[in-house]
């Protein structure tokens, strides 16, 4: 799965991984927002690896946890998903709107080949000092520079370089951002 290749979803060892995970945001998503210790050492538990400041607000799923990497003054306001059957990677100072989604899973165009069960995984990997709008999608192998500004409600197939405005479906650069 991490390698890029193709993958059954349906392996055993994989659906426990996610139930594990998906039980523990639960647990998160039942949290307080007032208990912002307690949701920071589970959110701690569940991913890979956290720098000190961050916050991520409720409602957040993800399939694994593990696969996820933030940096420090991190912020995720509602509602966002991250299916991170490859590496999610965020640098410092990234701030996400609402209702945002980070897809590394992908599937196959051929409808036999996908109906099998197989799907494949490519990383993303987003930089310093970015500002996500709400309503993004960023979707399979994509890189977004540092201090780059996604606009509200793209949708990003491809890696969008740095210091760069960026809008649209496809979302594309606009201008650059000094």
């Amino acid at each position: 799965m991490l390698s890029g290749q193709m993958y059954n979803a349906a392996d055993e060892e994989l659906i426990t991984e996610r139930e594990r995970c998906k039980y523990l945001c639960h647990q998160y998503n039942l949290l307080s927002p007032e208990l912002v210790d307690e949701r920071k050492n589970l959110m701690k538990q569940i991913l890979g690896k956290t720098g000190d400041n961050f916050l991520i607000e409720q409602n957040f799923r993800c399939d694994y946890g593990y696969n996820i990497e933030i940096g420090e003054n991190f912020y995720v306001n509602h509602n966002c998903v991250m299916l991170d059957c490859a590496k999610i990677t965020f640098g410092d100072n990234v701030f996400i709107a609402p209702n945002c989604g980070f897809y590394t899973a992908g599937h196959p165009l051929d409808f036999e080949t996908r109906n099998s069960g197989l799907e494949f995984a490519k990383p993303i990997k987003v930089g310093n000092n970015v500002w996500i709008g709400g309503g993004v999608t960023v979707l399979p192998n994509v890189t977004i520079g540092d201090n780059v500004v996604i606009g509200a409600g793209s949708v990003v197939t491809k890696s969008i370089p740095a210091n760069t405005v960026a809008v649209g479906n496809p979302c594309r650069v606009i201008k650059e951002n000094k």
